[in-house]
């Protein structure tokens, strides 16, 4: 069995970094991807941090950990750890819940370099600044596409989404999200709060929708969008998105890259990893090095939103015993996990116990939920009978798997 090395002290920015564990591997090497180690990870971020720090120094994180690397689930901590250096800052939020969380807030490349040795391999940062909680000066709009989307797609959707803004005032700013989707920022003057900001990222989705109603939706329920979900709700008090050169948790470490908008057209979201981006980087800049020069207001925003009307409203959250929405789709739950895998499992168990049902099933009619808990994500399936002729859709039964975050509400 090998041994890990022990600790290494970096200089960064004048200050000592402890970084722990080096050669701990955190995207394993297999199937034609490359294997990376912390250090490798923390190699990274200092060969773009001028970037990386755009996105989000002075503001809240969220660390995300994968103390495990990537094949492991991540741990949400809101709360920076109490043995931290004395110069990373902490902001403390207050949420609806009536819960706080003094939360890190870096603002050098040393703050980088501490953070991805605590295990965050992406940065989730919150749309406002530490001297200003109340109010945001980022407009997040966050394009998720529904199963069997195509990236072109996407692309067309992410092309509209920029000219809503420029139609309302506002610079857009394209990146990847890593992920399957993407990610258009607008710098604002912190001056709205919260629920002004997300009604105003809704009225972008929604109008976004009106001119590509066959491409796009803002429908706020899984089971009735299709095409790509403009989605809103990341502008809500509580969300953070992986900001600009966050690596993500994939096996080909995928980066969430900033571009100019004469590259998206052409842009493959698998072209920008932690192997390109640093060179990249280093040979053209960051296309986002002007966004700070570029804040707008929501005014014209604001007033579209008014001249759309009354917006479908979102479930109600907390614990004051709202009933339920029923749905208008015919859905069945299958199972709830701690895993995705898991999740995945559960609906092959599924599909295997039902299978001309499954054959019906369209990619959309699958529906995989995550979840936030107290302090990971977990996951829910399930599936939509809207294909499937009501005589020959299976009843809801027990579930394959019930798990739970909540030690209050029963066992697995």
């Amino acid at each position: 069995m090998n041994r890990m090395a022990g600790p290494l002290s970096l200089e960064v920015d004048g200050r000592r970094v402890a970084i722990t564990h080096p050669d701990k591997v955190i995207f394993p090497a297999g199937n034609g991807a490359a294997g990376y180690t912390k250090l490798d990870l923390i190699r990274y971020y200092l060969s773009v941090s001028g970037g990386a720090l755009r996105g989000v120094a002075g503001r809240p994180m969220i660390l995300r950990r994968f103390t495990r690397g990537i094949n492991q689930e991540a741990i949400f901590q809101k709360r920076a750890p109490a043995t931290r250096p004395d110069w990373v800052e902490v902001a403390e939020l207050r949420y609806a819940s009536g819960a706080s969380a003094k939360e890190a807030v870096i603002r050098d490349t040393a703050g980088l370099v501490w953070a991805i040795n605590l295990g965050c391999i992406d940065l989730n940062p919150h749309p406002v600044r530490a001297d200003d909680l109340e109010h945001p000066d980022e407009l997040r709009v966050d394009l998720d596409p529904m199963p069997g989307v195509d990236w072109p797609q996407i692309i067309e959707v992410a092309l509209v989404t920029r000219d809503v803004l420029a139609d309302h005032g506002l610079t857009g700013w394209p990146k990847t999200s890593g992920s399957r989707g993407f990610h258009v920022y607008a710098r604002i003057t912190a001056r709205w709060p919260f629920r002004q900001v997300r009604l105003a990222a809704q009225a972008v989705a929604r109008e976004v929708e009106r001119r590509i109603p066959d491409l796009a939706t803002s429908r706020w329920w899984k089971e009735e969008r299709h095409g790509v979900f403009v989605d809103f709700n990341q502008n809500a008090f509580d969300r953070t998105v992986a900001s600009a050169y966050s690596v993500r948790a994939t096996p080909d470490a995928r980066v969430s890259t900033p571009l100019r908008w004469d590259e998206v057209i052409g842009c493959r979201p698998e072209a920008f990893t932690l192997a390109t981006v640093p060179e990249r980087f280093a040979a053209s800049g960051d296309p986002w090095v002007g966004m700070d020069d570029a804040r707008g207001d929501l005014e014209r925003l604001l007033a579209l939103a008014e001249e759309l009307g009354p917006a479908e409203k979102p479930p109600k959250s907390g614990k004051g015993g709202a009933r339920r929405r029923v749905s208008t789709k015919p859905l069945i739950e299958i199972a709830r996990t701690k895993t995705k895998d898991a999740a995945m499992a559960a609906l092959e168990t599924w599909r295997e116990r039902y299978p001309a049902v499954a054959a019906r099933l369209q990619p959309a009619d699958v529906l995989v939920d995550s979840m936030r808990g107290p302090s990971s994500i977990w996951y829910r399936i399930r599936v939509n009978l809207q294909h499937v002729p009501p005589d020959q859709r299976p009843p809801q039964e027990t579930l394959i798997a019930d798990y739970s975050p909540w030690p209050t509400r029963g066992t697995r």
